[in-house]
């Protein structure tokens, strides 16, 4: 065997056993559909949502601000990525519910500008995120748990935090295209896959 097949080998192994202590099942949903259909019967068009994400992103940077105010939508956040890890649909829609009032309680009214603006945009997107979450099965649970983290994660940037968090990444969630998720703890507890990758992913950075 030459060296160039030694090495094509070699890379292969290396991605079939990404994250080796769990299994490689991917979920029943399937996430390469960008026009899903959920049990709710609304179709969400996963590539509008991420676009808005992105257009938000580009105005942003990470604040470093200890934000007291954003800690009860990251504690209800937190409640429903502890939902998912533990695949109880149960607890995680309480957290859903939790979230919403969170977000209704906020106080918008110090945020000015570019700033309010950014956020109304996000808080339109994580709102529908999380009325999904609240009513639908575990695994579209999940799917919304994704598009939710990345508008957490980017509220968090925007208006910052008093909590010391983890954004954490799984290489194998959205169908092996990766996604991540915040976590209060640097220990790894995936919640897209539960029990079946528990372990499944690494820490992409520390925030506060």
């Amino acid at each position: 065997m030459n060296k160039k097949s030694i090495y094509v080998l070699a890379i292969a192994v290396l991605t079939l056993t990404a994250c080796k202590d769990g299994k490689k099942d991917n979920p029943s949903t399937d996430h390469s559909k960008m026009e899903m259909k959920n049990a709710d019967g609304h179709n969400h068009d996963h590539s509008k949502m991420e676009h808005k994400n992105e257009q938000v992103k580009k105005n942003m940077q990470q604040s470093n601000v200890k934000n007291a105010a954003t800690t009860p939508i990251v504690n209800a956040y937190l409640q429903i990525k502890n939902g998912l890890v533990a695949t109880d649909k149960s607890a995680t829609a309480k957290g859903a519910t939790a979230l919403l009032k969170a977000f209704k309680e906020f106080d918008m009214s110090k945020l000015s500008g570019n700033t309010h603006k950014e956020y109304m945009e996000i808080l339109e997107n994580a709102k529908e995120q999380a009325e999904h979450i609240e009513k639908s099965p575990i695994d579209h649970q999940r799917e919304h748990f994704e598009v939710l983290s990345t508008d957490i994660t980017d509220m968090i940037a925007l208006l910052g935090t008093e909590k010391t968090l983890y954004q954490d990444h799984c290489p194998m969630a959205n169908d092996g295209k990766g996604a991540d998720w915040l976590s209060e703890t640097k220990d790894i507890k995936n919640p897209y896959f539960g029990s079946k990758m528990m372990k499944c992913g690494s820490v992409k950075k520390q925030i506060n």
